[in-house]
């Protein structure tokens, strides 16, 4: 069987466990619920948020390794079904000794980014959610190896959720694309990648407005944006908490670690020469 056939087979599998069983449930909102991925609610029509998402990632194959990103968002839901984000984001790199990449320690501006999502379907009258949602960013710092470049990509995502038991338990599924086109400032030289990926994961309310889960996430890197050659591949597995901190704040917060892996480059069971061993995301946001 083809990687193509057992990847929709996998996603056929997920959707169909989050077909109904017997009558709809409703009452969670999975638009922020989520650190790694994304939920199919989009908000109220009218609502305006700022965010502040961080993000690290650390440890690669040798030396030390330390990437931190803090990004400043705001979101609008200009319409029904339909939100917009704008946001701008700063990148910290810690590099010393690691094979294929050069020493450095810096701060700096990293890029910009805009993000759309639109909801075709609600689960208050659909068996489930189902959202599609473009973000293009632009970079002048590589998130990776901290160099100077010019940077284009677009990450594609379809995001389906339901919830299992109502207003206990939730699952979500995420499927996505992510080209991107790079340009090095120091060598004039550029090169052309893609992530494709699924991602799954399961919240469940212990209490009102504390939420408890997993996430669990499937990526394979390519050289190419047409998915030419496979460079690597890994499954990230964590747990994720949600926290309602006021009826206008909120907390999310994830550490996943890169359970298995494999680079076309080298053998073994780990993959850190495209990912990384371990990433987390703490999430704040709050209405305005």
């Amino acid at each position: 069987m083809s990687v193509r056939a057992k990847v929709i087979g996998v996603a056929s599998v997920c959707i169909a466990a989050l077909l109904p069983i017997g009558g709809h449930a409703e009452g969670i909102d999975t638009e922020h619920l989520f650190a790694f991925m994304i939920g199919s609610d989009v908000g109220n029509a009218g609502e305006r948020e700022f965010q502040s998402q961080t993000t690290g990632r650390f440890s690669k194959s040798g030396g030390r390794y330390r990437a931190v990103s803090q990004e400043l968002e705001l979101e609008f839901v200009p319409a029904k079904n339909f939100r917009i984000e704008v946001g701008g984001a700063f990148a910290a790199h810690d590099i010393a000794g690691v094979s294929g990449l050069d020493d450095r320690r810096q701060l700096a501006w990293q890029g910009a980014s805009v993000d759309f999502r639109y909801r075709f379907w609600d689960r208050e009258t659909s068996p489930f959610g189902l959202t599609f949602a473009v973000e293009t960013h632009a970079d002048r710092i590589d998130e990776t190896s901290a160099a100077l470049v010019r940077k284009y990509g677009t990450d594609l995502t379809v995001a389906f959720d339901r919830e299992l038991v109502p207003n206990f338990v939730v699952a979500a599924l995420n499927l996505f694309y992510q080209p991107e086109w790079t340009r090095f400032a120091s060598s004039d030289m550029s090169e052309r990648e893609a992530t494709v990926g699924a991602a799954v994961a399961v919240m469940a309310q212990l209490r009102p407005g504390f939420f408890l889960g997993g996430e669990a996430r499937y990526l394979r890197r390519y050289e190419g944006i047409g998915l030419d050659e496979l460079a690597g591949q890994a499954l990230f597995i964590g747990p994720t908490a949600y926290l309602k901190l006021s009826e206008k704040s909120r907390l999310t917060a994830s550490w996943s670690v890169q359970a298995w892996g494999r680079s076309a480059e080298s053998g073994g069971t780990l993959d850190l020469t495209n990912f990384e061993r371990h990433q987390a995301r703490l999430i704040y946001g709050i209405n305005f």
